[in-house]
């Protein structure tokens, strides 16, 4: 199997892309980005075969591109998403949050019907290989804080900033 890499630069920094023959399976970003990428690469698929490869990657950058210009607010991208049932519960559940909302991790447990599951669900969201598409910078703390966030706390202020028309950042 291989899957194909590249980098991109964006308002957040330079963003890693991997693509599984069925579809996007990461997107890395923040510190460490292309450690980060290569370490899950390694963990979920680990007889792969890496290739740097952007044109593979075309569409999805494409589509980060629209995101980021304030163009797109769905990705219409096909996945292959590497985890657990839950997990892939999770992550389904983030891609139904509206653009420019958010929801606490109580009320993303139960949407899913796990009320009380709020550590679960954060877990889960905290292992999500496809941020800022499957939008887990969309789940905040109870009281109305960030929470955490795989890219560090910046880039999720700047991307609800982003969705709600608060920020305009330079584009690629």
């Amino acid at each position: 199997m291989i899957i194909y890499y590249t980098a991109v630069d964006s308002p957040l920094g330079r963003l890693y892309l991997a693509q599984h023959e069925s579809g996007l399976c990461c997107l890395s970003l923040g510190e460490e980005a292309k450690d980060k990428l290569f370490a899950y690469i390694k963990k979920a698929f680990p007889t792969a075969e890496l290739q740097a490869s952007k044109p593979i990657l075309k569409e999805a950058i494409l589509q980060l591109s629209e995101y980021f210009a304030g163009e797109r607010t769905n990705f219409d991208l096909k996945m292959y998403l590497s985890g657990t049932e839950f997990q892939k519960q999770v992550w389904n559940g983030l891609v139904e949050i509206p653009y420019g909302k958010t929801i606490s991790y109580g009320e993303l447990a139960t949407s899913l019907n796990s009320p009380g599951g709020m550590r679960a669900v954060g877990a889960a969201n905290g292992q999500n290989p496809i941020p800022i598409i499957i939008p887990c910078h969309r789940v905040i703390a109870a009281d109305g804080s960030l929470g955490g966030y795989t890219g560090g706390l910046g880039i999720k202020r700047k991307l609800l900033d982003l969705e709600q028309q608060k920020y305009t950042p330079t584009l690629f």
